[in-house]
């Protein structure tokens, strides 16, 4: 069973939408998938750090 899945709606600024489109095509991922890989990785250490 796939995992639950919410909808946002964000505002980014229009270079960081830029570059996050361009790292995601690099990786071979949608952008939505780049997102959430990042911010999972990010959460992870952040976590590590306290």
């Amino acid at each position: 069973m796939k995992p639950l899945k919410n909808r946002f709606s964000i505002t980014l600024d229009e270079d960081i939408a830029s570059k996050i489109k361009e790292m995601a095509e690099e990786d071979d991922r949608s952008f939505s998938q780049y997102i959430n890989m990042v911010l999972r990785e990010w959460i992870k250490n952040s976590e590590q750090t306290k």
